[in-house]
């Protein structure tokens, strides 16, 4: 990591360093372009999503895919952990808004502010969310409060998260606090859940072992012709 000194600086990211932001924030652009592909080819009934923490929001790219996506009304649900810190910037050094989903009116999008950690108001708002997008009310913001219980990477030990915010309302382990409200209201037993449990570890790990055996694009090979149809251009005007 280069400081503001032009040094570069090994180990944890020190409190009050310049804002860590994600580069996911270009994400809700190739969305866009995933949903207006699907607009032109006259497909209908389906819903975009884009998810990403706090530090997403800080970045230029963000704002002009879910302006675009606000302007053009697509079915875009983008959800949110507000995880308290983006890698070490604490979100008072990120916005100055009461909460991240006031953002939302400033696009003219609907924004929607949860606990993060609790499972049941995160299905009924995304159930409500994706519901609005569907039915031609645009993008959607979901904004979850909760806080990321380990560092950035392996090299960020997170001791720049006071005491306090780990004891706090949103401190609490997502997974874990879903595993007993699940098991509390009888939804499944435990052995039903370490079966869906191995069931999701095998699917995902199973995609990512399909995908690490996909070819990698060749530059040289691709055709970078840009086209432009008469067609394409009477749907979008």
């Amino acid at each position: 990591m280069k400081g503001r000194d032009g040094n570069i600086h090994r180990g944890r990211p020190k409190e009050g360093m310049p804002a860590m932001i994600s580069h996911l924030g270009s994400s809700v652009s190739v969305i866009n372009g995933m949903m207006m592909a699907k607009r032109f080819q006259g497909k209908t009934g389906f819903v975009g999503a884009a998810s990403s923490g706090d530090g997403m929001t800080s970045t230029g790219a963000f704002h002009e895919g879910l302006n675009q996506a606000a302007v053009e009304k697509l079915p875009l649900v983008v959800a949110l952990a507000n995880n308290q810190f983006a890698y070490s910037t604490p979100t008072s050094r990120q916005f100055a808004c009461a909460d991240l989903a006031d953002r939302a009116a400033g696009y003219g999008v609907r924004g929607y502010s949860i606990d993060g950690t609790d499972l049941l108001a995160c299905l009924e708002t995304f159930a409500e969310a994706i519901d609005r997008a569907l039915n031609g009310d645009g993008p959607q913001l979901v904004v979850g409060k909760l806080l990321r219980l380990s560092g950035h990477g392996v090299h960020d030990d997170a001791s720049y998260v006071p005491d306090e915010v780990k004891a706090g309302k949103f401190g609490g382990d997502s997974l874990a606090l879903a595993r007993e409200m699940i098991q509390a209201k009888g939804l499944l037993t435990e052995s039903e859940l370490k079966e869906m449990e191995a069931e999701l570890t095998e699917e995902v790990e199973t995609a990512v072992s399909d995908a690490q055996g996909e070819e990698s694009p060749n530059p040289a090979t691709e055709n970078w012709n840009a086209l432009s149809t008469g067609e394409l251009v009477e749907r979008m005007f």
